[in-house]
């Protein structure tokens, strides 16, 4: 997918990138293979592929949902930035949060925002376990999105948590993932959750499987979750 490609493929679907917006993925593309090569931030490189694997595929998100309000949206192990870099240049409103655990990914990221000149970004550098527990985080969101992160079960203690009661928890999956969300089903209830919605789909030109999973906050998650780092990776609530 070449860039004038992904602005037509976006015009498609309702969203119409101003000739900065443009600039800003231009520039984004840049830098993310610069910083690559200093510091693993994705195995996919070239032009064709970022735009179509990593930028088309984050912003895939508000085909289905909505991302045009002033939402505060979390971004639990966004790695490079996916899905909440794209979306905050094609939603300017949004509010972002970004948590990951590797501090170089930060300094990037930082970098990265500074030079897109984008406003009401914010890095944290933490656990996910631990950045749930705090208080000034925890049910704090709108939205919070995370993308092939870890097996459902694992990442709804990860990202409910930072949940508002009535806001939404979007898991980004590379294929129809029935047997994780079945997995998922006694975590999702337990931490406070129902499903409210999936969308699967293909990304255009490699016809590659995606599914979105769309989760509700009906009621406040137990303070004991998320448990201590690790933990729920050993053993997720099954």
């Amino acid at each position: 997918m070449n860039e004038e490609q992904f602005v037509q493929a976006l015009h498609e679907k309702g969203i119409e990138l101003s000739s900065t917006q443009v600039e800003q993925f231009k520039i984004y593309f840049k830098l993310l293979v610069e910083w690559n090569e200093k510091m693993n931030l994705t195995a996919i490189t070239d032009e064709a592929s970022v735009y179509l694997k990593h930028f088309f595929d984050s912003i895939s998100a508000s085909f289905y949902e909505d991302f045009t309000g002033k939402y505060s949206v979390c971004d639990v192990g966004a790695g490079a930035g996916f899905p909440s870099i794209p979306l905050k240049i094609c939603f300017p409103n949004l509010s972002v949060t970004i948590v990951d655990s590797l501090n170089k990914r930060i300094q990037f990221l930082t970098h990265l925002s500074q030079e897109l000149g984008l406003t009401n970004v914010h890095f944290v550098h933490s656990r996910a376990e631990d950045f749930g527990q705090n208080k000034e985080y925890r049910e704090n969101y709108d939205i919070v999105t995370a993308r092939a992160v870890a097996r459902l079960s694992v990442l709804s203690e990860l990202c409910l948590p930072l949940v508002k009661v009535g806001g939404k928890f979007i898991a980004m999956k590379a294929a129809s993932a029935s047997e994780e969300l079945k997995d998922a089903s006694k975590a999702l209830s337990v931490l406070g959750a129902e499903k409210t919605a999936d969308y699967s789909f293909l990304l255009p030109i490699e016809k590659s499987e995606r599914t979105l999973y769309v989760f509700s906050k009906t009621k406040s998650t137990p303070k004991r979750y998320p448990r201590k780092p690790g933990i729920p990776n050993k053993t997720p609530i099954i």
